[in-house]
Formats: structure tokens, C-alpha cells, sequence
């Protein structure tokens, strides 16, 4: 497989705009993430004046929308910085920082800390190179419980880890990532001084939730996928809504088998493998990874290692 999938070609989207590196499209998602932000703040000017009820609807979408954030438009802008100019991409990634409540810098080293490990297996030490991998806390070769990674990831986040990563890129990724943790600081700590009901009760619960939706997402993205097999490290989804609002990061064994491919040319780079794919036993789902849980075809927990190491070895023969 290896021969065949070296010489796999990409297209690559070009354009001639002085503001966008790779294609106008780049403006839809950067506008949704500046729509991100003008509604988070909304949501502390009319958290005062709006009924219970009609805040946690507000507040519940607030969570939906740093899924979407975190998992399409700062996913794409990791691999594909939108702008030509690089103070406009730092300053994208402050706004995208207020906005999820996170640095959009420190995001990036553990994404691609996650590419370079593609949830991997436990080795001897019981470690695993990415610091997202789904086997990182389970137990006998298997996947965590996929709860336990929803609701627990996001306290496991060695930020020293992160920062000696950022600090080895020489490329000021360290002090932008500490500006992003300021500005986002700032803001809560404004917005506590304002209300501090708003942010203890309402934001961070609310926050919280939202990264939570990420981890679900994330864990689907990778349960049932095969670590040993580059073309199948990923889970992928179809649903066209799902990738309209996530810029097609549903395609996402198509992602992580050529992590450049613009968000805009997804489609047509898995029209070109999806014989491969269905050769090498790629899996998919019907619904959209946060709700991977209900696919009906899920393999069963404790299961796992031995369904791929055989469906491995058929494919093999």
C-alpha cells in the first residue's frame, strides 16, 4: 500500500487575493469565528435582561458552537492558516482564543502532537505519543471508557508539556500562545468584575460543556479506527449538514491519511482514495461523530484489539 499511496497527488486551492492565502472560501469560516465571539460577548450583555430559560438555550448553543469552533474553523486554520499576512493570523487566533475561552496556539501544538501519534496504541511504558489518544488512559490495549474521556480530558492538559513544544518552534508560537491565555483571562476576569454570577454560574459551566462536546466529537473521530494502518486512522462521517458547519473535518480518515487538504477539495480527494479505503478497511458512521454512540455497527469495548488485529490480517492476506 505504501508505494501506491506515496504518489497520491493534492490539489492544492490557489487564488490571487491579497488577503487569503489558499481561497476566498477562507472568508465563510473566518467570519463564523468572529460571529463566535460577538456571540459570546452577547450572550454577558444579555445574560441581565433575558429570562432563565431563554439563557440556557443561549448558552447551550454557546457550547455547540466551541464544538464547531474548536473542531472546524480552528482545525482548518491549524493546517491552513487562512491570511497571507501572519499579524492577521495571530491576530485570527487571539479572536478565535476569546471566543472558546483557550489559546488557539496552545490548541495547535497538542493537534499536531495528535498527527504525529494519530491515537496510538500504549507502547512498553504505557505511553502514547499523542497526548489526545484514546488508548492513553485505558487499560489492557483498549480504548478509554469513552464517559471517562469526555468529561476528564479536559483536565488533563499538561500546559509545561505544551510550552516546551511551543518553545522548541523558535517562532514566537510561545509568547503568542501567552498573549491568547491573557486576552481570554482578560476578558473572564472583566466580564467577573461586571457580573461575577455570569461567569462562575453561566460561563464556565457552559464552557466546560462545549470542550466537553469537543472530546465526544474527538473520541468518535478515533474509536473503531485502525492505528496501524495510515489510510484508516480516522473515522469518517458523510452528512452533509455535519460538514457544512464543520468545514468537512467529518472526512476525517481522509484528514489524518493527508492532513493538508483544503477543507474546500475534501470531497474530491475521497472520491480519488475511496477505493483504497474500502480496500484497507476504513470505517465509517452514519451520524456525525458527536453522536457516534449510537451508531448501530459500534464495536464493543474490550473487543477491540483482537476485531482489528483480525480484520488486519484478513485484509493482509
Amino acid at each position: 500500500m505504501a508505494a501506491a499511496t506515496d504518489i497520491l497527488p493534492i490539489e492544492r486551492p490557489a487564488t490571487n487575493s491579497r488577503i487569503f492565502a489558499h481561497t476566498r472560501w477562507d472568508a465563510v469560516p473566518a467570519a463564523a469565528g468572529l460571529f463566535h465571539l460577538a456571540y459570546f460577548i452577547g450572550l454577558f450583555l444579555l445574560y441581565p435582561h433575558a429570562p432563565l430559560w431563554i439563557m440556557l438555550i443561549l448558552g447551550f448553543i454557546y457550547s455547540l458552537m466551541v464544538n464547531a469552533n474548536i473542531n472546524g474553523i480552528g482545525h482548518n486554520f491549524i493546517h491552513n492558516p487562512f491570511f497571507r499576512s501572519k499579524i492577521l493570523n495571530r491576530g485570527f487566533g487571539v479572536t478565535q482564543s476569546m471566543a472558546c475561552c483557550f489559546s488557539q496556539t496552545y490548541y495547535n501544538a497538542v493537534h499536531m502532537q495528535h498527527h504525529k501519534g494519530n491515537s496510538d496504541r500504549q507502547d512498553e511504558t504505557g505511553d502514547t505519543i499523542d497526548w489526545l489518544s484514546i488508548y492513553r488512559h485505558g487499560h489492557d490495549g483498549e480504548a478509554e471508557s469513552p464517559w471517562r474521556y469526555v468529561f476528564l480530558s479536559f483536565f488533563r492538559d499538561d500546559v509545561g508539556a505544551i510550552r516546551r513544544e511551543l518553545r522548541k518552534h523558535g517562532n514566537g508560537d510561545l509568547f503568542w500562545g501567552n498573549i491568547e491565555l491573557a486576552a481570554f483571562g482578560t476578558t473572564l476576569f472583566i466580564m467577573f468584575l461586571f457580573n461575577w454570577r455570569y461567569v462562575i454560574f453561566f460561563a464556565v459551566p457552559f464552557w466546560y460543556l462545549g470542550h466537553c462536546f469537543s472530546y465526544l466529537n474527538g473520541y468518535y473521530r478515533h474509536y473503531g479506527a485502525n492505528p496501524d494502518k495510515p489510510i484508516a486512522w480516522g473515522v469518517s462521517s458523510y452528512g452533509k449538514i455535519y460538514n457544512w458547519l464543520f468545514f468537512y473535518n467529518g472526512y476525517h480518515a481522509e484528514h489524518h491519511f493527508r492532513p493538508k487538504v483544503h477543507w474546500t477539495k475534501m470531497e474530491k480527494f475521497r472520491r480519488g482514495i475511496a477505493d483504497l479505503q474500502k480496500q484497507e478497511g476504513v470505517r465509517t458512521i452514519r451520524r456525525a461523530h458527536m453522536l457516534g454512540f449510537l451508531d448501530p455497527d459500534l464495536p464493543k469495548r474490550g473487543h477491540g484489539v483482537a476485531a482489528l488485529a483480525a480484520a488486519s490480517a484478513e485484509l493482509d492476506k
